[in-house]
């Protein structure tokens, strides 16, 4: 079992910054200037996610990536041979297997671990060798902690999504049954050895609860801070999450 140790960790996710590029095709605004904000904000480190499909993240997004930063890159993937190529290429400090499905706007639900436990292990084990850390992204349920543990797998991340909409829905009563369910597998994954992660919609108003729970070492965060640099600027509206990361934490 790991201890707890150092202060939680925050993941700044740019895929959004390279939404707004796409939108009008050309450079600007460029997701590898955002993540160099984000390093000089107090980011501890990048997510991005290439999709199948490139919607955002490109691949020489990805190599520009890997030449200039100085924290680690998490690596969001799918679970296809291409994408395992292409992070045994580049043998980025983590790597997180995420469901992905093409008609989705944006990863829906946890990874579907234990249903295809035997695929899973062998996919991973090249990139584990790989010096690669592997991260599982999952909802809080204990059959799927347990086969991210049994594939061998180092690090999940629960899906925060449910906790977040209801908050967003006002559905209070549901919201803390979920809060609940991800306090209880946090400390569950934590018995077994696995370094806990969180993230997927967390805002100023939700991150507090989730950056209290004290087996969570790092919490991940995109959407919310690329729309709230709109207003703000991203190294203010990082510095702010941060701040409440920090208050929740004590």
């Amino acid at each position: 079992m790991t201890e707890f140790a150092g202060r939680l960790r925050l993941g700044v996710n740019i895929d959004h910054v390279a939404t707004v590029r796409n939108a009008r095709g050309g450079a600007y605004p460029d997701p590898l200037r955002a993540a160099q904000v984000a390093q000089e904000a107090g980011a501890d480190g990048i997510t991005a996610h290439l999709r199948e499909d490139r919607r955002h993240i490109t691949d020489s997004d990805i190599d520009g990536l890997m030449e200039v930063l100085t924290i680690p890159l998490n690596f969001e993937m799918a679970a296809t041979p291409e994408m395992q190529q292409i992070a045994l290429r580049h043998k980025p400090h983590a790597v997180c297997i995420v469901p992905e499905k093409r008609e989705e706007r944006t990863t829906e639900g946890g990874l579907e671990v234990a249903r295809e436990e035997n695929q899973l292990a062998h996919y991973i084990a090249p990139l584990r060798e790989a010096g690669c850390r592997v991260s599982i992204f999952i909802a809080a349920d204990r059959p799927q902690i347990e086969a991210a543990h049994r594939i061998g797998a180092q690090v999940i991340e629960l899906h925060t999504g449910a906790y977040c909409d209801y908050h967003a829905e006002g559905k209070y009563a549901e919201r803390d049954a979920e809060l609940a369910r991800l306090r209880d597998m946090a400390s569950f994954a934590h018995s077994l050895g696995l370094e806990v992660h969180a993230g997927h919609g967390l805002t100023y108003e939700t991150v507090g609860p989730v950056a209290a729970l004290p087996e969570v070492m790092e919490l991940n965060i995109g959407h919310f801070i690329i729309g709230e640099a709109i207003f703000r600027g991203l190294g203010p509206a990082i510095a702010e999450m941060r701040r409440l990361m920090d208050e929740a934490r004590g």
